[in-house]
């Protein structure tokens, strides 16, 4: 049987609306699905999941119908389910493992985890979770994926946990840089109302570092800490024009989109407006994701501009895929050189240059080298830089003793992630550097099985 194909959105009506694009497994085609499952004695895919899903054990919950018992299931290793079977790239890591790949196409793990999570949704079915409570106290500094699946881990060991957000609503990227046609903020809601009900608190519109600090904190009586802020400072291309009316981090442009609910204009008046042509410069999901959202918000033409070829692409393929459905432009192998102003001080064009690929850099891939003399421009409203992020510096340089490294990222060790400072632990993005969602939450984990071993060495020394 081949694999069941996840129904999409015309792509003609998609690109003018911020409804979901993927519409999800029917109950026919969730079972269908299921049962391509081998059932394997040793299953790998299971080795290819940073979180730990019991993944032959959900899905033989649904190929017998138990689709609440399927949820029930992967929530033992997973508190985000909803979400991970949406933005999670299974295809590079637990797919990527599945035994049925090696000949054809892997089981839709991805596709069968968000099925059971919205499944257990529809039925409103979830039991509260009971746990016995630890005299144990964890501060987790964030509230995206790395902080929310800290905090739910060690609530399930009975910690008083509380999450510090300095935003005004929990979520991290989940929340403020994941587009609505992609994780709908319903969902992402959904799941922090699951951690909420594990007894986890949660402090919105606190900045660790500036409104309290990790010292200040632990003179309240917080036992350990888990530092999960992400990288949120967005990089820029260091040309001309930069600074220009109309030029975009992909960072402040999907924030103001997602917080200020843009994708619900005009019932939501926002400050987010792009004119006919925008440029978007880099090619991974963020990029994709700022394209994608241009289109929606009114945009005629949207240029991907991206230095390598198609295939150096670091984007999901489904998401390539989709962008191109949706008629967003590839100009690949180009490389912007300035941003060219008109007399109001406004964006008007960009000039790029063409690329060649030459030997491959340091991480594999080969590298870019500018063609002399190929410099050309075209006319666009707006710029938005997409290239990466790096970890926001109020927190890390208002924690006195703790160690950066040189790319100024928290310095962690690699099997605990405990950092310089005792009881105090990090893990993501923000030790990382970007990474997936799935990643921060595989950290979320391992630094809550450490902070509980912390805190149960230093209770029993102390008592």
């Amino acid at each position: 049987m081949s694999r069941q194909i996840v129904p999409k959105q015309d792509p003609k009506v998609r690109g003018k609306n911020f409804e979901e694009v993927a519409l999800g497994y029917t109950e026919e085609q969730a079972l269908a699905e299921a049962s391509r499952c081998l059932n394997c004695k040793k299953p790998l895919c299971v080795q290819g999941c940073p979180v730990e899903v019991g993944i032959p054990e959900f899905i033989a919950k649904i190929k017998e119908g138990d689709f609440l018992g399927a949820a029930a299931k992967v929530k033992e290793k997973n508190s985000l389910p909803a979400i991970c079977g949406r933005v999670c790239p299974q295809e590079s890591q637990c797919e990527s493992l599945c035994i049925l790949g090696k000949k054809g196409e892997p089981v839709a793990i991805g596709a069968l985890e968000r099925f059971t999570a919205d499944q257990e949704a529809a039925e409103a079915k979830g039991k509260p979770v009971q746990v016995k409570k630890v005299n144990c106290k964890a501060a987790v500094i964030g509230a995206g994926p790395a902080g929310l699946t800290c905090a739910a881990d060690l609530a399930l060991q009975g910690f008083e946990v509380t999450i510090f957000e300095s935003l005004h609503e929990a979520g991290g990227v989940l929340q403020y840089g994941i587009p609505q046609f992609r994780l709908p903020k319903n969902i992402v809601n959904r799941e922090v109302d699951y951690i909420k009900s594990l007894g986890v608190r949660i402090e919105t519109s606190v900045l660790v570092g500036q409104t309290v600090t990790i010292q200040e904190l632990r003179e309240q009586g917080y036992d350990t800490f888990f530092i999960g802020t992400g990288a949120g400072l967005p990089y820029f291309l260091n040309i001309p024009g930069e600074n220009l009316n109309g030029v975009y981090s992909a960072n402040e442009f999907l924030t103001r989109v997602n917080l200020m609910k843009a994708y619900r204009f005009p019932e939501y008046d926002t400050p987010v407006r792009v004119g006919e042509r925008v440029a978007v410069v880099g090619g991974g999901n963020v990029a994709m994701d700022a394209a994608r959202t241009s289109l929606r918000l009114g945009a005629k033409e949207v240029y991907i501009v991206y230095r390598r070829s198609r295939d150096e692409l670091p984007a999901r393929h489904e998401e390539v895929e989709n962008a191109e459905e949706e008629g967003i432009i590839f100009r690949l192998l180009n490389n912007p050189t300035r941003i060219i102003g008109n007399a109001q001080g406004e964006v008007a064009t960009i000039e790029c240059i063409r690329m060649e690929l030459g030997e491959p850099d340091a991480g594999g891939r080969r590298k870019p080298v500018p063609v002399p003399g190929s410099e050309f421009q075209f006319k666009v409203d707006n710029v938005i830089v997409a290239i990466g992020q790096g970890p926001n510096p109020i927190l890390l340089r208002n924690t006195p003793g703790l160690s950066l490294n040189k790319r100024g990222y928290i310095e962690a060790d690699p099997e605990t992630l405990e950092t310089s400072i005792p009881g105090v632990f990090a893990g993501g993005d923000i030790v990382t550097g970007a990474a997936t969602v799935i990643k921060a939450m595989g950290a979320g984990k391992i630094a809550a099985r450490q902070m509980v071993e912390y805190c149960r060495k230093n209770k029993s020394a102390a008592g």
